[in-house]
């Protein structure tokens, strides 16, 4: 007897891993693939543990993936699916599209990156051209990806300033966490707003966060 999760494609079909915690949205990728006479999606898995107990009993042809998955982020998944398979295929699908995010996804291996807002028939596209041999950037994160390229050098310390600031500290708990004077995380805030081209805390953060320097639980 075949697992629940099972679904066997036809032949001349590829075979699609759906990875993505929210149930409704991998129904909705699911319809979308499913429509087409040479795609079909074989499995789904709601996070990184399954993904990769998924992938090893199917074998896909190709894998959708979202970064933010529970027990293992889509970032290692990734990793450990190339790992498995060094000529895996996996496109991430995601809603994250900082520099960060982007450039971590690819060089661990994925093939493609597109954000959710893409349209049924590109998100086809790029699975057939991703099946093809070809790789694919949404133009938002290709935008982001040359962003963090031009990104400003931020030293260690305005790097720990950047982080307690992102986290709600006032100077002087931020001094109190560094064990350094008050002064000199005035300096250290001036050298940020300079970098990252703010005038005011509250730039400073939505300025840092865009660009993936922060993460903001």
């Amino acid at each position: 007897m075949l697992p629940a999760d099972t679904v066997v494609a036809v032949p001349g079909q590829a075979r699609v891993l759906l990875v993505d915690d929210h149930a409704l949205l991998r129904t909705g990728v699911a319809n979308i693939i499913n429509q087409e006479p040479d795609l079909h999606v074989v499995a789904e898995a709601g996070n990184g543990l399954e993904a990769l107990e998924a992938y090893d009993r199917h074998q896909p042809d190709v894998t959708l993936l979202d970064l933010r998955v529970p027990v293992m982020e889509g970032v290692e998944v990734v990793r450990r699916i190339r790992e498995r398979d060094p000529k895996a295929r996996v496109i991430v699908l995601t809603t994250y599209d900082t520099d960060d995010e982007i450039s971590r996804a690819l060089k661990a291996g994925a093939k493609a990156y597109v954000l959710k807002d893409i349209s049924a028939d590109d998100l086809v596209a790029c699975i057939r051209n991703v099946l093809a041999g070809k790789t694919y950037l949404a133009p938002a994160a290709a935008a982001k990806l040359a962003e963090g390229v031009m990104r400003v050098q931020l030293t260690p310390r305005e790097m720990a300033t950047l982080a307690l600031l992102a986290d709600g500290k006032a100077n002087k708990e931020i001094a109190n966490a560094l064990n350094i004077s008050e002064r000199t995380v005035k300096t250290h805030m001036a050298h940020l707003f300079e970098k990252l081209a703010v005038t005011s805390r509250t730039e400073a953060i939505k300025v840092a966060t865009r660009r993936g320097l922060v993460r903001l639980e």
